[in-house]
């Protein structure tokens, strides 16, 4: 707002506020008196420049974005702990509640142990707790432990929210009002539990008073059973169904599931240079669409619209000619023709509740 008041111009404008009559070469008192104080002005008008700036939601730093959002009750999402399954041999063994295990450059605690699985989690938050199928390394030592494997991350950890989705977040509450179990309410208080990473609310799906809540994880991925079962109990326990003793109002039978994976398999013509082949790329192109799909699945909350006198659920659309400029951006493939996504060459609309996921990868077909 103020980048044009220099200290060269607010100079000249103070020392053409002083009469001719005056001295005002460089090295007299008024000069000298003037160019020190145009100075301290063009840095008042840089301090204000900085106050507008964080004051709007839009525009502001991230503390200050904070500050802000605290005014309307939102705070940005701390970064949370991975909770993994575990599985031992041999399999009656018993590892002690509080037991410590290795995995790369993480460690998971031992904290329960729940119809003969073992739950433990990770002592790092954020994201680099979700770690894929594979080994643990006992930090402690265990009488007779064979093996220890890491089989299934139950509830993702996540990051800190980033500060342009908290930034989103907080203009978006002026948009729609939280408020008693309407739509905005039940997507606010979901999203907010720990691991989940989007939500699809169903009003009255089975007639007056029931609601279908679909979410999928923070890795943009359907949940495990245990941490769909999890986010049921929080907002409307079975036993208690409709009475209010979770987030959900009393009067509303809340069902939970877990988005779904939809493999698609794609068939393709790919030419290479250099004599080049599928085999050479393949790992690139596994990649190129993995993204791609990850992307999709990222944006699967945002299918689904409410508004006044509109309430619309659309699925995920696959588009041949994303797919296809991804790959030719791939150093070796000159060029893609006639894909097909489950056999037909069109673009691909998933069910509304469902995750784009690679299938099998077909050259030449």
């Amino acid at each position: 707002m103020y980048e044009d008041q220099t200290e060269s111009k607010i100079f000249s404008r103070m020392m053409g506020s002083v009469p001719d009559t005056v001295d005002k070469r460089e090295g007299s008192i008024i000069y000298d008196a003037c160019y020190p104080t145009a100075i301290e002005i063009m840095l008042l008008y840089a301090m204000c420049d900085y106050f507008f700036k964080n004051t709007f939601g839009d525009t502001a730093e991230r503390k200050f974005l904070i500050e802000r959002a605290k005014e309307r009750g939102i705070t940005a999402y701390s970064a949370t702990y991975a909770k993994v399954n575990l599985s031992f041999t041999p399999e009656n063994i018993n590892i002690p509640i509080g037991s410590r295990f290795s995995y790369d450059d993480v460690n998971y605690t031992v904290t329960e142990k729940s119809d003969g699985f073992y739950y433990a989690i990770c002592e790092t938050a954020g994201t680099s707790g979700n770690k894929p199928v594979g080994n643990l390394v006992a930090i402690d030592y265990i009488a007779d432990l064979q093996s220890a494997l890491l089989t299934e991350v139950t509830v993702p950890g996540e990051d800190e929210e980033e500060t342009e989705a908290f930034r989103k977040r907080y203009l978006d509450s002026f948009n729609s009002q939280a408020y008693g179990g309407n739509i905005a309410d039940y997507r606010e208080k979901v999203n907010a539990i720990n691991g989940v990473g989007g939500v699809k609310v169903y009003p009255a799906w089975n007639g007056g008073g029931t609601v279908k809540i679909v979410f999928m994880t923070s890795e943009f991925e359907p949940p495990a059973a245990e941490f769909v079962s999890e986010v049921q109990t929080k907002i409307d326990p079975i036993p208690n169904h409709g009475e209010g003793i979770g987030i959900a109002p009393i009067g509303h039978y809340v069902t939970i599931e877990g988005a779904k994976n939809s493999a698609i398999t794609i068939s393709l013509n790919l030419s290479f240079d250099n004599n080049g082949n599928f085999d050479n790329h393949k790992n690139n192109i596994y990649t190129a669409i993995d993204i791609y799909f990850k992307e999709l699945n990222k944006g699967w909350q945002h299918t689904q619209k409410a508004e006044i006198g509109n309430f619309s659920n659309n699925g995920i659309i696959v588009r041949i000619s994303q797919i296809e400029s991804r790959l030719l951006d791939i150093p070796g493939i000159t060029d893609v023709q006639h894909t097909r996504l489950n056999s037909i060459e069109e673009n691909l609309i998933l069910s509304v509740d469902e995750l784009a996921v690679r299938g099998e990868v077909i050259n030449g077909s």
